[in-house]
């Protein structure tokens, strides 16, 4: 476990002024954001065992976590 959190701009590395600007101007790709955010800072806790939990529950936020940054990487291809 890595133990670091991976932000939205690392993520998308280049991509800042992109995120800024449809985090502004597009509703759903703020919430997006911000749902990624939230479930990535829960990922965070879990693997510094600030929240432990078990490996599937880890697993499984991971999974939402990478759906998410598909479906922002799909609306980023558009800026």
């Amino acid at each position: 476990m890595s133990h670091v959190p991976h932000e939205l701009t690392e993520e998308f590395p280049g991509k800042a002024d992109a995120i800024h600007k449809l985090r502004g101007q597009n509703a759903h790709f703020a919430r997006l954001a911000e749902e990624y955010h939230e479930i990535n800072r829960t990922i965070h806790r879990m693997e510094a065992n600030v929240e432990p939990v078990d490996d599937f529950t880890v697993e499984e936020f991971k999974k939402r976590r990478l759906k998410l940054i598909d479906e922002l990487s799909g609306m980023l291809q558009d800026v």
